[in-house]
């Protein structure tokens, strides 16, 4: 969904009626079970947390400028997405969360290489989401990243 707001409440009101709750409900289990250090922001139309260049100076590889991108919160044309850049860059994660998802929901998992999709707002594991955002500290997830790319 492409969006003009420039504050976080405002890209809020201006979603769907359908899904303003569910979206509202998963920014209050980020903000709820997010370790100290990250950042939230409102970037390219979608709802941010990223590593501060106070905790991470070296910035995102391909923007250096840039914080470390964590995960992204956005309302799709036919989806709400959360994209988790841990479960895309530690099996580790993955496969917990995979396993996790397939014992707690009764839903099949929609999910790509690091998002997952919720076409039915009713069937967001928000549970499971607080669960999964708990399990990487801005160092857990720098030094994954730093690994992932190469700088480790």
């Amino acid at each position: 969904m492409k969006d003009d707001t420039n504050t976080i409440e405002a890209y809020l009101t201006s979603l769907p009626d359908e899904r303003k709750e569910s979206m509202k409900k998963v920014r209050q289990v980020i903000l709820g079970n997010l370790p100290s250090g990250f950042e939230e922001f409102l970037s390219n139309g979608m709802i941010s947390y990223v590593v501060p260049l106070s905790l991470y100076s070296k910035g995102y590889h391909v923007k250096p400028q840039t914080p470390l991108p964590f995960i992204n919160l956005t309302s799709q044309k036919n989806h709400i997405a959360l994209y988790h850049m841990g479960l895309y860059a530690s099996p580790k994660l993955l496969d917990w969360f995979t396993v996790s998802f397939r014992d707690q929901v009764p839903t099949k998992l929609n999910m790509g290489k690091s998002c997952i999709r919720f076409t039915n707002p009713k069937s967001i594991p928000y549970a499971l989401l607080g669960e999964l955002i708990q399990k990487m500290t801005p160092q857990d997830w720098i030094t994954v990243y730093e690994k992932a790319i190469g700088r480790a």
